[in-house]
């Protein structure tokens, strides 16, 4: 059994079969839409750096603002496109649930 077939037999039953063909390729489009972006998100938190100063306020030293500041931008990039990605990847499990209702696909 393969991926797809797999994904397929966890989808809700239509009963017409035109509009099966359309409702598979629509939830398997947001399948791979969500996992693109989760796969994302993963990436963005891994490579947003962490707030902790670590080791380094144990030596008391101190820096200057451009030290201090200089990858905030970097910083607050990431961290929106982190955001970004979740928010969407909200919107797409929340549109495949409510096409996984049966009574939308039946006429």
């Amino acid at each position: 059994m393969n991926m797809f077939t797999q994904l397929a037999n966890l989808l809700a039953p239509v009963a017409s079969e035109p509009i099966y063909v359309v409702y598979r390729a629509v939830s398997l489009s947001l399948i791979v839409a969500m996992g693109v972006a989760a796969i994302a998100a993963i990436v963005l938190v891994m490579l947003t750096p962490g707030n902790s100063q670590g080791i380094d306020a144990l030596g008391g030293s101190s820096e200057t603002f451009y030290g201090k500041n200089k990858g905030k931008s970097t910083e607050a990039k990431l961290k929106m496109w982190t955001l970004i990605c979740l928010g969407v990847l909200g919107v797409l499990a929340i549109a495949f649930f409510i096409l996984q209702i049966n009574g939308i696909w039946v006429h």
